[in-house]
């Protein structure tokens, strides 16, 4: 389940990054980002935003359209390395 704290973080940063023509706050954690404007270009700044936001480094095999696709996806990805890099 996407936590409020990270699905308002990642809309903040949607909406500072990804160049879309509606504010992130009216997205469903589950709309194609892309179909609703993100360039591939805006998804890079989206992803570095995201990096400096919730202190993780996307690896190479992270670095595809699906993973920026929504901010469903996007959360699974950051918690996915947030769990990677926790301790023990």
């Amino acid at each position: 389940m996407l936590s409020v704290e990270r699905s308002d973080e990642i809309r903040r940063v949607i909406d500072a990054h990804a160049r879309l023509a509606v504010n992130a706050t009216t997205l469903t954690d589950e709309t194609d980002l892309f179909g609703a404007g993100m360039t591939s270009h805006a998804s890079v700044n989206v992803m570095l935003a995201l990096e400096a936001a919730f202190d993780v480094e996307f690896p190479d095999r992270m670095l595809k359209r699906s993973v920026f696709a929504s901010i469903q996806a996007i959360a699974a990805a950051i918690e996915e390395l947030q769990a990677v890099d926790a301790p023990v």
